[in-house]
C-alpha cells in the first residue's frame, strides 16, 4: 500500500533534470536513490519533508531538494511533504509552535497574526522568533519522528500482508 501510494506522486528523471532551476545540481540527479520508491528512501524523505514544513522560512520545496540531495533520499517525497505547510495550515501550524515555545520560554504572550509582509517580518516576527522557532523545531522534529515510524510500519505491514497473500496464492494453486 505505501509503496502504491507514493508511487501516484512519482514524477521522471529527465523531466526534473531538464528544469532550468536544478542546473547546478544536474550532474547529482542520475542517483536512483532520488527517484526510487523504496521503503529506505521514502520513509526518511517523508519525515524531512515534513520537518521542513515546520520551519518558518520560505523555500519549502528547495531546501527539502537541498537535503534530499544531502542525504541521497526520495525528492519528489520530500518536497510534497513539505506541502503541508500551505495558506491553510499554516497559520494553525505557527500558532501552535508559538504557543508551545512561548510555554516552555516562559515568554509574556504578544499578539500573534501571521501574515507574508515585510511589515510582520519587521515587527511582529521580531518580537516572537524565539518562542516560534523553538516550537516549530519541536513540532516539526516530533512530527517527523512520529511519521518515520508510522509510515515505516505501515510500509513494514503492507509488504508483510504482500507477501502473505502471495504465499497463500501459491500453496492453493499447487
Amino acid at each position: 500500500m505505501p509503496r502504491r501510494f507514493f508511487r501516484k506522486f512519482a514524477v521522471k528523471r529527465h523531466q526534473i533534470s531538464e528544469s532550468w532551476l536544478l542546473a547546478p545540481v544536474r550532474h547529482l540527479l542520475h542517483d536512483n536513490r532520488l527517484w526510487g520508491i523504496r521503503r529506505r528512501t521514502a520513509v526518511p524523505a517523508f519525515a524531512i519533508g515534513l520537518f521542513i514544513a515546520f520551519l518558518p522560512f520560505p523555500g519549502h520545496i528547495a531546501m527539502a531538494v537541498l537535503m534530499a540531495l544531502t542525504l541521497r533520499i526520495n525528492i519528489p517525497v520530500a518536497v510534497i511533504a513539505s506541502f503541508v505547510s500551505n495558506p491553510l495550515t499554516i497559520y494553525p501550524m505557527f500558532y501552535a509552535a508559538y504557543r508551545l515555545g512561548r510555554t516552555i520560554l516562559n515568554t509574556p504572550p504578544v499578539p500573534f497574526d501571521f501574515e507574508f509582509s515585510l511589515n510582520w517580518l519587521t515587527h511582529t516576527f521580531v518580537a516572537i522568533w524565539q518562542p516560534l522557532m523553538l516550537g516549530c523545531l519541536l513540532l516539526g522534529t516530533t512530527l517527523a519522528t512520529v511519521a518515520y515510524f508510522v509510515v515505516d510500519l505501515l510500509w513494514r505491514n503492507s509488504l508483510h500482508s504482500y507477501k502473505s497473500r502471495k504465499r497463500s496464492e501459491r500453496d492453493h494453486s499447487v
